[in-house]
């Protein structure tokens, strides 16, 4: 939220300071810097977990970030940090590079990531061992800059990922946008493939921070697609409609506004912040304006005092 940078007049800037101050008054946090003092109970025989250390009998902060508390485990979450991958992570990831039998792919990590041939599914679809053959077309199913959605196999010794895409809902991704925001924003959750209907449109939240915005395919379509690219009428049956182009861009500037927010990202607030720009009159390309910022920090306000206030009445 600190590398927001926008025009805002006078009254837009009070306004969005009064949202932002409201914000931390309605979900007040532990919040830690370096060397700050957690309170603890001595009696309760506390976990130290990550972040945190021992001075001299007392918890002590070795990060910024929010205290969290477990049963007896205390540990500190960092707000900014970088993507740590986990077994079983959904990403989005750039080809940049296509190696003997692998390809490599920029996936917002220190080091980059590794899709084996042996660890996708051929476009035959035909389960089979990998020949010189299917290394030499190497390049008919994945190419540079190329987008691909993927899971997180395993690591490799070197400390690189080591990607599989044997499902059929994963592959190359194509008519969309690629967003790229801070991986933080990204909650792990049980489903990051969503089919939005009333849009036509997948959305795809990688682990990782970058985000997929495209037009809905339907699973299997993937694997048809190599041949349909032999095909002259195939230009006619990619075309993306107006219409579908339109919810795209609305839907990947509201992952744009609420990124720039620093609101954590989740599919029912992308669609709200979607339909919020509808009903409003705002235009597309106005959505990245000034105004449409304050609207959607107020309207966050509210939702969350909306959500304290049931939690306060269910007790």
């Amino acid at each position: 939220m600190r590398d927001l940078q926008l025009s805002l007049n006078q009254t837009q800037r009070v306004r969005l300071e009064a949202a932002l101050h409201e914000l931390q008054t309605v979900a007040p946090a532990a919040a830690v810097t370096v060397a700050d003092t957690i309170p603890v109970n001595d009696e309760d025989n506390i976990l130290k977990g990550h972040g945190t250390s021992d001075q001299d009998g007392e918890v002590v902060a070795t990060l910024c970030g929010v205290v969290e508390r477990v049963n007896k485990l205390v540990y500190v979450r960092t707000l900014r940090a970088r993507y740590k991958p986990e077994v079983g992570d959904i990403i989005v990831g750039r080809v940049i590079e296509i190696a003997p039998k692998r390809w490599r792919l920029e996936i917002n990590f220190s080091q980059d990531a590794v899709l084996m041939l042996s660890s996708m599914n051929l476009p035959d679809g035909i389960q089979r061992r990998r020949t010189a053959v299917d290394e030499l077309n190497m390049r008919t199913i994945f190419e540079e800059n190329d987008v691909i959605c993927a899971e997180v196999r395993g690591f490799q010794h070197d400390g690189s990922l080591h990607l599989q895409a044997r499902s059929q809902k994963y592959g190359k991704l194509e008519r969309g946008q690629l967003l790229v925001v801070p991986a933080y924003l990204v909650k792990r959750r049980k489903q990051h493939f969503h089919h939005l209907e009333q849009y036509d449109v997948d959305l795809i939240l990688g682990c990782n921070g970058f985000i997929w915005v495209g037009e809905h395919v339907v699973v299997g379509e993937n694997a048809n697609m190599m041949e349909n690219k032999l095909n002259l009428s195939a230009e006619v049956e990619n075309f993306t409609p107006l219409v579908t182009r339109k919810h795209i861009c609305r839907l990947a500037n509201a992952v744009r506004v609420l990124s720039a927010l620093g609101f954590t990202l989740t599919v029912e607030l992308i669609i709200e912040t979607a339909e919020a720009s509808v009903s409003s009159n705002i235009e597309i390309n106005n959505m990245l304006g000034a105004e449409f910022y304050v609207q959607t920090a107020e309207r966050e306000v509210k939702r969350r005092a909306d959500l304290l206030r049931k939690k306060s009445g269910a007790r």
